[in-house]
């Protein structure tokens, strides 16, 4: 495997023949999230993966932020109806096989990504929610007030919510998560009572050098994804890079579980090739080759 930062991108050979992206129009893929100045998360770390994968990616910004690898230094956000006229001139104009959300920031920037969604741009695609509360070192990035919010109204839509053990514990108030029961109640609350079609609770906080567990419900049936944690401290964008290969390959026309297991897959590639970037927490390394 070569592991150079700046390796060609990686081969698209698993994705399903019979998708959306074999015909003459490329697979395309929306990200609706905030800017991340170092580039290892946020809009940049989406469109990124969008393009390995293979899809052609959209976006609508939410918020600016000065960012690099020792932390978030300031947010700006973006005015909300500038955001909307971002979703719907690109929904209205080219559409989208697949959308994810990120960094939301306001209560007012949430509903008008749920009003627009709902309204007749929205072209019920797969919706993956990474509900974003928080950078890695803890500095907001949703206030508080929009937390109600956003379970309100855009849960509803999603058909997958991709927190982490932190953001499941605020969202589903099953608190503390230790183990996976505990983790099939939070998830169990959060489809059933807020309406997401399915979520992937990921274990990666839980302390420890031994293995990770992923949890996915489906509303019905529990899976857990056992992976081993891999000794790398360059993992900023990870969540993010998660959700929008997740996307990605749901662009694709891919199944919620196939894609699930692609991205996992994807991702344990990055972290495992990633090179020190930077003087704190630098980017897993999207740019891996076989």
């Amino acid at each position: 495997m070569n592991s150079s930062p700046f390796s060609s991108p990686i081969s698209t050979n698993d994705l399903n023949p019979s998708s959306p992206s074999s015909l003459s129009s490329p697979a395309r893929a929306l990200t609706i999230a905030g800017s991340d100045s170092g580039g290892g998360a946020g809009i940049q770390a989406d469109l990124k993966t969008f393009t390995l994968l293979g899809v052609f990616g959209l976006s609508a910004i939410t918020a600016l932020t000065v960012q690099n690898t020792l932390g978030v230094h300031r947010v700006m956000g973006i005015p909300e109806d500038f955001v909307q006229q971002q979703l719907t001139s690109v929904l209205e104009d080219i559409g989208a096989d697949a959308i994810k959300t990120g960094m939301l920031w306001s209560r007012g920037i949430v509903e008008v990504v749920a009003d627009t969604l709902k309204g007749k741009s929205f072209p019920g695609s797969p919706l993956v929610i990474d509900p974003v509360l928080a950078a890695k070192r803890g500095e907001p990035l949703l206030q508080t007030e929009a937390i109600p919010v956003l379970k309100q109204r855009l849960f509803p839509l999603a058909s997958l919510l991709t927190p982490n053990i932190p953001e499941a514990e605020i969202l589903s108030g099953v608190s503390p998560l230790e183990n996976l029961e505990q983790m099939k109640k939070a998830a169990d609350k959060l489809v059933n009572c807020w309406g997401v079609k399915s979520i992937l609770i990921k274990g990666g906080h839980f302390p420890g050098q031994g293995q990770i567990f992923d949890l996915f419900f489906d509303g019905a049936e529990f899976t857990i994804y056992e992976k081993e944690r891999l000794p790398n401290q360059y993992t900023h964008g990870v969540g993010c890079t998660l959700a929008a290969a997740i996307t990605a390959y749901l662009a694709h026309g891919l199944g919620t579980v196939q894609a699930i297991q692609q991205a996992q897959k994807f991702i344990k590639k990055a972290i495992q090739s990633s090179q020190p970037l930077g003087q704190g927490i630098g980017p897993i390394n999207m740019l891996w080759s076989d």
